[in-house]
C-alpha cells in the first residue's frame, strides 16, 4: 500500500484475478507457481465459489471405459453448440482436456476409481463415440460432488504456492487508460466498506455466471454477473448473451440442481402416464440427448398436459431401479438433495423435476488463449492489452448456442491454465507497471455517491424482483416474438429504475444493502444484453428456440445458417448490436461441416 490516488489506497500486483472458482484458482496457481505476485479477490471463501455446486464431472476423452478420442469429443461439442461454437477454441479445449484432468489428478483430486486404479468415467448427455454412433463414458467424476472436490484441490495447491487471497472483497470497476489497456480494478472490502485500487500489470476476470437475472435458477445468490457488468461499463461488448441453458432437471419448486449424472448412471424421465417420453424426441440418445433438446421435450410434455404432480407442472426422474448400492456410491448427494428439497427418497420414489435456468453460454469475448478480444480498427478480434477472462464469464466460444454437460468444468480447467500461460508471456514482454490515470476511480466513486445520496430512490429488492420476473416471463425455454419485443420495453424500463436506486442504510460496515445495490448494477447489464440480443436473433438455434422460427426444408429445426451463423456482440452504449462470423476452421483437423442436429 505504497501510494494513494483519489484518497484511495493503491495495492500493486503482477496479476489480479477476480473470482476464486475453478478457472480463477487454476489460473492463479499457474501464475503463483511462475513466481509472480498474485492477488485473488472473492466475494466468498474460495471453496464456497459456485464451482462447488458442479456435480456430474469433467469431460475428457481419457478412454478409461472403452475407446474414445478427442476428435469425437470435439464433434459432440460442435454439434452440441449447434455450430455456433468457434472450432479452433473447441479443438483446443478437447485436445487439452485429458492432460488437464491428469494434472488435476496429480494435484490430489479424489476421483472415483475403476478396479485397475484408473479414473472412473460415466456417460453424459450429448457425448458419443465415433461421431454420434452411440453413447460413450467420458465424464471424469468424484461421485456427484466433482466441483466440490475440484475447488478444495485447487485451493490447497494455491495455499501451497502462496497465492494471496482477498476474501469477502468485491471488484467494482475496471481501470483502463487512454490507450484502452486494463490496469487493474477498484474493489470494496465488504467487511469495512472501504474502497481500494488494485493495480495490476494483468487482470483476469473469472467471475462466473449471472443466473440471478432469472426468477428460477440453479445458480447461487453470488452469481450476479459482476465481471460482465464491469466489462460492459468499460466499453467491452458482451457476446452471444441470448443463449442461456435451461438444465432439464432442477428440483420442481426449488430450482436445486439434479445432475445429469443421474441419467448417465441409468436414470430416466417419465411423464404422468409413466411413459419414457424422450424416446419420441431423441430416439438414439433418449434421456442422454443434449440439454436443450431434453429441456424442450420436458416443457412440451408439461404444456400438452402430460406433466406430473398436483399442478401437472413437472415430470418425474426415476432412479429407484438402480438400487441402493449404486445410488449411495455414485449419487449420495442427489439422494440428500431429493430428501431435503423434494421430500422424496429416490431409492423408493421418483424426483419431481422441471427445466431451470442453469448456465450462460455467452460472456466477455475471448480467444482460446484467454485474451479478451473486441472488434477494433477493422480487426474483429483485436486483443485488449492486459485483460483476460476464463470460465463461465468468458465466451471463447466453445459452448456456442448450447453447452454439453461436463464441458463447463473442462472449460474452466483448460482456459484457466491457458489464460495463466498467456499472462506469463505478456508480463515477460511488458515489464513494470504503467501509471494509473488520475481519474482511475471516478466511475466507482460516482456510483457509490449515487447510491448514498439518492433521495427517494427506488428500492433495490423491488427492482431486482421485477427484473427477474420480466426475464422469466419473456425469455424462457420457448420464446415468442411478441413476448420478446414486449420484454425489451419492460427490461429497459427496469434498467432506468435500477439507475435510480438508493440505499437507506449509510453505514459502511457489513452493509449487505450496499453490496446488493452494486450487484444489481451488474445484473441489469446482463439482463438488458440478454433480452435485446434474443429479440434480435430471428432463428431457433440451440437453447434459443423462437416460436416463429419453425422447421422448414431451407432451415432445419428453425436454424437459419445463411443469415444467422454469427456471434452477437452487444454494446452497453445505446444497446447497440453488432455481429461477427463464427470460426468454422479448427486448428489442425478438418472443419466439422454443418448439418441437421438430431439425437
Amino acid at each position: 500500500m505504497a501510494t494513494v490516488l483519489q484518497n484511495l489506497p493503491v495495492r500493486k500486483y503482477d496479476a489480479v484475478v477476480i473470482g476464486a472458482g475453478g478457472s480463477g484458482l487454476r489460473a492463479a496457481l499457474q501464475l503463483s507457481e511462475a513466481g509472480l505476485k498474485v492477488a485473488v479477490l472473492s466475494k466468498v471463501f474460495p471453496t464456497r465459489s459456485h464451482t462447488v455446486a458442479a456435480q456430474g464431472g469433467v469431460g475428457a476423452a481419457l478412454g478409461n471405459m472403452g475407446e474414445d478420442n478427442w476428435l469425437w469429443h470435439m464433434y459432440d461439442t460442435v454439434k452440441g453448440s449447434d455450430w455456433l461454437g468457434d472450432q479452433d477454441a473447441i479443438e483446443f479445449m478437447c485436445r487439452e482436456a485429458p492432460q488437464a484432468v491428469i494434472e488435476l489428478e496429480h494435484f490430489g483430486m479424489p476421483f472415483d476409481r475403476n478396479d485397475d486404479g484408473t479414473i472412473y468415467q460415466r456417460p453424459f448427455g450429448g457425448h458419443s463415440m465415433n461421431f454420434g454412433e452411440r453413447p460413450v463414458q467420458r465424464s471424469c467424476c468424484a461421485a456427484d460432488r466433482t466441483g466440490h472436490a475440484m475447488l478444495h484441490t485447487l485451493y490447497q495447491r494455491n495455499v501451497r504456492a502462496n497465492t494471496q487471497f482477498f476474501v469477502e472483497w468485491m471488484a467494482l470497476d475496471v481501470i483502463r487508460d487512454a490507450s484502452g489497456q486494463v490496469l487493474g480494478v477498484t474493489a470494496l472490502e465488504m467487511e469495512t466498506g472501504e474502497i481500494s485500487i488494485l493495480q495490476a500489470r494483468a487482470t483476469l476476470f473469472a467471475t462466473g455466471g449471472a443466473g440471478r437475472i432469472f426468477w428460477s435458477t440453479t445458480n447461487a445468490f453470488i452469481n450476479t454477473g459482476d465481471g460482465l457488468g464491469m466489462a460492459a461499463r468499460a466499453g467491452i461488448p458482451l457476446e452471444d448473451m441470448e443463449f442461456w441453458q435451461f438444465h432439464p432437471t432442477g428440483v420442481a419448486g426449488a430450482g436445486v440442481l439434479i445432475t445429469e449424472g443421474v441419467r448417465g448412471e441409468g436414470g430416466y424421465l417419465l411423464n404422468k402416464n409413466g411413459e419414457r417420453f424422450m424416446e419420441r424426441y431423441a430416439p438414439n440418445l433418449k434421456d442422454l440427448a443434449s440439454r436443450d433438446v431434453v429441456a424442450r421435450a420436458m416443457a412440451t410434455e408439461i404444456k400438452e398436459g402430460r406433466g406430473a404432480g398436483k399442478e401437472g407442472d413437472c415430470v418425474l426422474l426415476k432412479l429407484d431401479h438402480l438400487g441402493p448400492e449404486v445410488i449411495d456410491k455414485r449419487l449420495p448427494g442427489i439422494r440428500e438433495i431429493a430428501k431435503k428439497f423434494a421430500n422424496v427418497d429416490p431409492i423408493k420414489d421418483p424426483i419431481p423435476v422441471v427445466p431451470t435456468v442453469h448456465y450462460m453460454m455467452g460472456g466477455i469475448p475471448t480467444n482460446y488463449r484467454g485474451e479478451v478480444v473486441v472488434p477494433m480498427g477493422g480487426n474483429p478480434n483485436a486483443v485488449v492489452p492486459g485483460f483476460y477472462a476464463a470460465g463461465e464469464c468468458a465466451c471463447a466460444s466453445v459452448h456456442g448456442a448450447n453447452r454439453l454437460g461436463t464441458n463447463s468444468l473442462t472449460d474452466l480447467l483448460v482456459f484457466g491454465k491457458a489464460s495463466g500461460d498467456s499472462i506469463i508471456r505478456y508480463l515477460r514482454e511488458n515489464p513494470g507497471h504503467k501509471d494509473l490515470p488520475k481519474d482511475a476511480a471516478d466511475q466507482t466513486l460516482s456510483r457509490l455517491s449515487r447510491l448514498e445520496n439518492q433521495k427517494g430512490g427506488e428500492d433495490v429488492a423491488e427492482v431486482a424482483k421485477d427484473m427477474r420476473r420480466t426475464m422469466q416471463a419473456h425469455c424462457g425455454v420457448f420464446r415468442f416474438p411478441d413476448l420478446l419485443s414486449e420484454g425489451v420495453t419492460k427490461i429497459k424500463a427496469v434498467a432506468e429504475r435500477a439507475a435510480r436506486t438508493g440505499i437507506k442504510d449509510k453505514s459502511k460496515v457489513f452493509n449487505t444493502a450496499r453490496v446488493e445495490a452494486l450487484e444489481l448494477d451488474n445484473l441489469i447489464e446482463v439482463a438488458r444484453s440478454t433480452m435485446i440480443s434474443a429479440d434480435a436473433r430471428k432463428e431457433s438455434r440451440g437453447a434459443h428456440d423462437r416460436a416463429d422460427c419453425h422447421d422448414t426444408p431451407e432451415n432445419p429445426n428453425g436454424r437459419n445458417d445463411k443469415e444467422w451463423l454469427k456471434h452477437t456482440m452487444w454494446y452497453r452504449d445505446g444497446d447497440r448490436l453488432e455481429y461477427k462470423a463464427v470460426n468454422l476452421q479448427p486448428m489442425s483437423t478438418e472443419s466439422i461441416e454443418l448439418k441437421v442436429r438430431s439425437y
